[in-house]
């Protein structure tokens, strides 16, 4: 059992870290104030190769799996970039995963290489406005006309839309009160994002602005046959193949925006002096701060260990959503308590740690609130009733 990075992953992390540093802290708060898309940040990732890292080798990818995208997404969140930077590159590295496991030999040569080489941007079409979490609800409708499908629907939280070009898309193509299971009749489609039949209409948030949220509107968007992957009706078990990626993923760049806040803090606590001694003798500063670094090395841990679950093939649903959720917490503790260390200034953009806390909260609630994970570990973990 190994407790630490291989030579090969610590030699992957300082690589990200080398990049990371041409994009400094007030590159983010420019994105952060200008609300524009580091179009810039995605090239320079796309050139080193950086968004196939866990794709195939025969496509374009490095073929590097779950754990080394875990350690470059950490990352990229502790150099500064928080959850702008790994949202910008985020659906690269996980979305097309069912792509890669149900999709046809053509759709894989045709789909996977512009997207890792950065000139397609897609964006994941799952969650609706009624359904949330509830996705055996989903409303939207792709109806197949003798030519092709035609879908109609609306979705929410749909990120990267404003800068997209492709969107992998889970429609129900059987009604609900047709089917014997309600995980039936969904069917999944990596396709154009065609913007005569798709309004994208962007949500005004707390955090993240350069990374833009929406809600689609979708009327008469037409999909050819050979844009659906896996069969018609199974988009479900399809779209689970990318969900445990998703939250071992999210949980690192917890981690990792937890570790920029937790140096930032730890560094003012040095430095500040208040009463002629440094804030951080004081023990009112210095154990929450404490507590925060072991909090976010127990969810580190997880997290890997969910990785290397994953890619070694194993079970790892309970893994995946507990690393996010230990991460999720230990990220939003330490970013508050960075705030609370820089007192006053800690509410001044310039500082930076109240952009991380604005910006923590994006994996502290999705892409599964926390009461939904404690659901699934009750049940699944501990054979617990399923309470919803």
């Amino acid at each position: 059992m190994e407790f630490s990075l291989t030579p090969d992953l610590e030699q992957l992390r300082a690589a990200i870290l080398t990049l990371c540093e041409r994009f400094d802290d007030a590159y983010w708060l420019a994105r952060d104030r200008d609300g524009v898309f580091p179009h810039d940040f995605h090239a320079a990732m796309a050139a080193g190769g950086w968004l196939g890292i866990a794709m195939p080798e025969p496509y374009g990818g490095a073929g590097l799996g779950i754990m080394a995208a875990a350690v470059m997404m950490q990352a990229v969140a502790e150099s500064g970039a928080a959850m702008t930077g790994a949202s910008a590159i985020h659906m690269n590295i996980f979305g097309l995963n069912p792509v890669v496991v149900f999709g046809s030999e053509d759709q894989k040569r045709r789909m996977l290489p512009p997207l890792i080489a950065g000139r397609d941007k897609a964006c994941f079409a799952v969650t609706e406005p009624d359904a949330g979490l509830n996705t055996t609800e989903l409303k939207t409708r792709a109806v197949w006309d003798g030519a092709q499908y035609v879908v109609t629907g609306t979705k929410i939280w749909i990120s990267t839309a404003q800068v997209a070009n492709k969107m992998l898309l889970l429609a129900r193509t059987t009604p609900l009160d047709q089917v014997r299971r309600k995980t039936d009749g969904l069917s999944l489609f990596y396709t154009d994002l065609d913007r005569a039949t798709v309004e994208i209409r962007e949500i005004p948030k707390m955090g993240r602005h350069a990374v833009d949220s929406n809600m689609l509107f979708i009327e008469g968007l037409r999909i050819p046959m050979e844009d659906r992957i896996g069969a018609e009706g199974d988009g479900f078990r399809c779209i689970l193949h990318g969900m445990n990626p998703e939250r071992i993923l999210i949980a690192a760049e917890a981690v990792g925006i937890g570790r920029a806040a937790l140096a930032r803090a730890a560094r003012y606590a040095r430095e500040r002096i208040v009463f002629g001694r440094p804030i951080g003798q004081n023990q009112g500063i210095a154990h929450p701060l404490a507590k925060s670094w072991a909090e976010l090395a127990a969810a580190e841990l997880m997290v890997l260990k969910a990785a290397a679950l994953y890619d070694a093939g194993r079970e790892c649903g309970a893994e995946a959503n507990a690393a996010k959720y230990l991460a999720g917490e230990a990220g939003f503790h330490a970013c508050e308590a960075a705030v609370m260390t820089h007192g006053g200034m800690g509410y001044a953009k310039e500082y930076h740690v109240e952009r991380y806390l604005r910006e923590v909260m994006i994996p502290r609630i999705a892409p599964v609130s926390p009461q939904m994970i404690l659901n699934f570990i009750a049940e699944r973990a501990l054979g617990l009733p399923k309470s919803y």
